[in-house]
């Protein structure tokens, strides 16, 4: 999770899950998810092809980063 960093992740081609707090988001092509500060995330993809995608963060993550000590799932 990020402290002030508000990010939005948007998959130009191919499929992503992003677990969010526990909560398990499929996106395909053409579909984003804003993720707000504080909140636990993993982006990942489980599929057999290349997902290529966006990032916007803002502000800079860097710094700004809470590591988790256990995996989400």
């Amino acid at each position: 999770s990020h402290t002030i960093a508000r990010q939005f992740f948007f998959i130009l081609s191919g499929q992503a899950v992003i677990e969010v707090d526990g909560r398990v988001v499929e996106l395909s092509e053409g579909q984003g998810l804003e993720i707000a500060p504080g909140q636990a995330h993993q982006f990942r993809n489980d599929a057999d092809s290349e997902v290529h995608f966006l990032v916007i963060s803002r502000p800079s993550t860097r710094g700004d980063r809470i590591d988790s000590l256990e995996p989400l799932t």
